[in-house]
């Protein structure tokens, strides 16, 4: 069990007892202590430190920076940059780790910490775990403390390594295409790649003022996106999180285009590729519309816990290339390590202009079935697997909808409620079946 460490780092409300100067500060310090003593090199090693456009991410970029400086090891200063850029220049420096401070789609008031490896991926549980430990102890400095520089050129080592996941010469010329950067992480570097790709670009929400990330704006409200595309005539809209490690699109009538959606046009490409698709991995939420297409196609499918880090060790496992969630959350592993928004919307828009498609005819290959989800309160935890009468009403459910929907029933990892979810083919009969089921599981738990 770990004590500070979530599923993807730590993450909670500025001023809180973890998301405070103090505990960064013994953070970064308990970071640098672990990654020196597990280093085969005598050097102080080097650390890269990127952070979203939070107010807050000034004074913790500070403490961090002093804490891993006081445990003797060097640091590099991104700047503003997606977490998914933290994690490939972590990779080409070569670096002991990648630190990213955000809260990805959050609001401003919150923030945290991602830490990717020297491989750009997560890391290993034992080194979570020896850090933790560490962040127990008193804060000693080393004999030799670190440096400290600025990385001057990282904006543009990742903008040309976004331009390189699509063939040498691919341009993007004729698309008009409208981008919401949520005013994060993306603001500065999402027009460029799309507008050097040849693409007419118009943007939005790129002026960040620390305190108006993902407000109103972004992946998590697409209402301005939509209505810029339907006013500009636009081929599309592209959205981007705080953090620019997820995206959803808007296509030219402004309708949603979710993750589900964006991974099946991507692994409908690849089929029509010499690599293929064997296989891809979503999880307990993706859309059974997904699961039937997949079957369709042909391609293997697989479905994890929800969060990136179950994707992807599912897709580690599977010895698949893709994967991703309903979210926007995608990984194409055969290109980068992690769930990249400014990649993920490369391999779309290149799928849409190999095959000749809009995006509205590309999403149109996998219909998406009516899902319906209803959060009850919990006041008594039950085992609901072996609750009679809970199994019996999802059985009953399943019965209805004739091998053609599917039930959930998951407990919320933030809140005090189990999320009952329906889904099948009659938009009416799954608000019914969920309606009847959460009844059912309400009375189990009251």
């Amino acid at each position: 069990m770990r004590k500070y460490f979530g599923t993807d780092g730590i993450r909670g409300r500025v001023g809180d007892l973890l998301i405070s100067p103090q505990f960064f500060l013994q953070l970064g310090w308990a970071v640098g202590k672990v990654l020196a003593d597990h280093g085969k090199s005598q050097k102080p090693g080097l650390v890269l430190i990127g952070k979203d456009t939070r107010i807050s991410g000034y004074m913790f970029e500070s403490a961090l920076e002093a804490g891993l400086i006081s445990a003797g090891v060097d640091v590099g200063l991104l700047g503003p940059m997606p977490t998914p850029a933290i994690a490939y220049l972590t990779r080409t420096f070569q670096a002991k780790a990648g630190v990213v401070i955000s809260a990805s789609h959050n609001p401003y008031t919150d923030n945290g910490i991602k830490l990717f490896n020297i491989h750009g991926t997560k890391l290993a549980d034992e080194l979570e775990l020896a850090i933790e430990s560490q962040l127990d102890q008193p804060l000693v400095m080393a004999e030799g403390l670190g440096k400290a520089r600025r990385i001057v050129d990282a904006e543009g080592r990742y903008i040309e390594f976004c331009k390189g996941s699509l063939p040498w010469g691919y341009s993007l010329a004729g698309l008009r295409i409208v981008i919401d950067c949520a005013n994060g992480a993306t603001y500065n570097i999402a027009p460029k790649v799309f507008s050097e790709l040849g693409a007419s670009v118009d943007v939005l929400a790129a002026s960040p003022d620390g305190l108006n990330i993902n407000l109103k704006c972004g992946s998590t409200h697409l209402e301005a996106l939509s209505a810029r595309v339907a006013e500009l005539g636009a081929d599309m809209g592209i959205a981007f999180d705080g953090d620019g490690d997820r995206v959803l699109f808007v296509d030219a009538n402004g309708k949603v285009v979710d993750g589900d959606q964006l991974l099946y046009i991507i692994a409908h490409h690849r089929t029509q590729t010499e690599f293929g698709c064997k296989g891809v991995v979503g999880t307990l939420m993706t859309n059974y519309g997904f699961e039937l297409a997949m079957q369709r196609e042909g391609i293997g499918f697989a479905r994890a816990k929800v969060g990136d880090r179950y994707v992807l060790e599912l897709m580690q496992k599977n010895k698949w290339c893709l994967g991703g969630e309903s979210s926007g959350h995608i990984v194409c592993n055969d290109v980068t390590t992690t769930g990249d928004g400014i990649i993920s919307a490369l391999q779309v828009l290149r799928a849409l202009m190999e095959q000749g498609l809009s995006l509205a005819e590309a999403s149109a290959g996998m219909p998406m079935l009516p899902q319906v989800m209803i959060n009850v309160p919990v006041v008594n935890r039950v085992e609901l697997s072996e609750h009679r009468g809970v199994t019996q009403a999802i059985a009953a459910a399943e019965e209805k909808m004739g091998g053609k929907g599917r039930v959930l029933l998951r407990p919320s990892g933030t809140e005090p409620v189990i999320r009952v979810m329906v889904e099948g083919e009659s938009e009416n009969e799954v608000s019914v079946l969920c309606s009847e089921l959460a009844d059912v599981v309400g009375k189990a738990v009251a």
